[in-house]
């Protein structure tokens, strides 16, 4: 390794390290933000938000990896370029072209870290994140009682129906006073407890609540028969209430793996799957087919020698069955085949993303040499433009191939292939960049695009 090989990669490694933690961060507050809703009065452990917030980050730096590759290639080159070192390596018999190669080599190597995350670090936290939050979601809240507030209790069983009241609540103890409960579980009785003091214990499982009374009294009134009235006192009375579930149960097994939940190996073999059930379907359909042909064919050669309302009644029925069983197939393949889709979406998705870290090298350095004088607005101005048109174009080219509009490859791989065709050509047009830090300021870039956009408007009134 050269000299000049080390410089770069040096020079790259602190801008890429901090564009790579700032998008991080930024991404991942706002995901965390709108997924804490799930996590909000569950009464949850430490470790189950740590947990939660580490299968949530993989998801997030696939997307920020190859950012993080673009902006740090604009900056780094515009900064080199502006302090005139490009212009000292080209006096030194440096080419330009040379330049590009170490950050490539960083992007091919970073690629083939991308596509081994996609592959098998982000669909397995994908997965246990799902797990998960479905297993936070199972959970009732925490028992969170308020003093002087009639609180509902949640149960697993939905059939009772249960408010508490206390005017004092110790947290430590889990003391009360002044206790009051609504049972309001069967519709045609009303059943309400009075107490001086009770407390509240859980089982060995965390699971069930028992609430302890003293000192209280029963008020019981019968709607379905009119006038009655029930009371009585106790000293001590047991109230149990089942499935509080103030622990979470995390379910071992885990649920069915979604496409996004899928190594490349996985989605192949589904593929595969779904391709054998579909030709099954379609011999099925070829032999009842050539089934119902030949009983038409029969009955219609019975009918030519005599001729009954029969043996038309039977071909109606043979085509009608037919018909209904063809649209039946017909439809079920439609299914298999759009799964088909989403899965191949998913594979080639992973080699797009990946193959990203190399198209944005070359989209990035050059562009960097170019403007060398646009400082963090230019960084900042191509990098949205950049990520914009190729996520747009990702996201809208896989909805259309879910929807079997577009091929698959086709979908996940034009964004790559049209930056990649722009970026070579950027690239080769580094031989003939004049290397000087005059020119290449932001309001420069505006001047080159408005220029070419009053050529274009020219050239079209004059063709018009």
């Amino acid at each position: 390794m050269t000299i000049i090989t080390k410089y770069l990669i040096r020079a790259h490694l602190g801008p890429f390290l901090f564009s790579f933690s700032a998008l991080t961060g930024l991404l991942f507050l706002n995901a965390i933000a709108q997924r804490m809703e799930n996590l909000v009065g569950k009464g949850l452990s430490w470790s189950i938000i740590g947990e939660f917030l580490i299968l949530s980050l993989p998801h997030t730096v696939a997307l920020t990896l190859p950012m993080s590759i673009l902006v740090a290639l604009l900056y780094t080159f515009s900064e080199l370029t502006a302090a005139n070192e490009f212009t000292a390596m080209s006096a030194g018999g440096i080419r330009p072209l040379r330049i590009l190669a170490p950050p490539l080599l960083l992007g091919v190597c970073m690629a083939g870290v991308m596509l081994y995350f996609n592959d098998q670090i982000l669909p397995s936290a994908n997965h246990r994140l799902k797990d998960l939050v479905v297993d936070i979601s199972e959970k009732s809240p925490t028992l969170e009682l308020r003093e002087r507030v009639i609180n509902r209790i949640e149960t697993q069983d939905r059939t009772r129906n249960i408010y508490l009241q206390a005017s004092s609540i110790d947290r430590e103890t889990n003391d009360l006073e002044e206790v009051v409960i609504y049972d309001l579980s069967d519709p045609g009785i009303h059943r309400t407890t009075y107490a001086e003091q009770g407390e509240m214990n859980f089982d060995q499982d965390q699971t069930d609540l028992y609430l302890t009374l003293y000192s209280g009294e029963v008020l019981q009134v019968d709607l379905s028969r009119s006038g009655e009235f029930n009371r009585s006192e106790f000293q001590k009375q047991i109230i149990p209430l089942r499935g509080i579930a103030n622990e979470l149960n995390r379910n071992e097994e885990g649920s069915v793996r979604s496409d996004r939940e899928m190594s490349i190996s996985m989605l192949k073999e589904a593929i595969n799957e779904k391709t054998a059930e579909i030709r099954t379907i379609q011999n099925e359909t070829l032999a009842r087919t050539e089934a119902a042909v030949f009983a038409i064919t029969k009955d219609l050669s019975e009918i030519t020698t005599s001729i009954g309302i029969d043996g038309i009644s039977r071909i109606d029925q043979t085509v009608t069955i037919d018909a209904l069983n063809t649209n039946q197939n017909k439809l079920q393949i439609a299914a298999l085949q759009s799964a088909v889709d989403r899965y191949s979406v998913e594979v080639y998705k992973k080699y797009a993303i990946a193959f990203a870290c190399i198209v944005f090298v070359l989209i990035g350095g050059p562009l960097g040499i170019r403007f060398p004088r646009g400082g963090i607005g230019m960084v900042i101005l191509v990098s949205v433009f950049v990520f914009g048109i190729y996520w747009t174009g990702l996201i809208g080219g896989e909805n259309l191939a879910d929807r079997g509009i577009i091929a698959p490859i086709w979908a996940m791989w034009t964004p790559n292939i049209v930056f990649f065709c722009l970026g070579f050509l950027l690239t080769i047009g580094l031989g003939r960049l004049e290397n000087s830090n005059r020119g290449g300021s932001l309001d420069g870039v505006f001047n080159g695009i408005s220029r070419t956009v009053s050529k274009a408007l020219s050239s079209a009134r004059i063709t018009g």
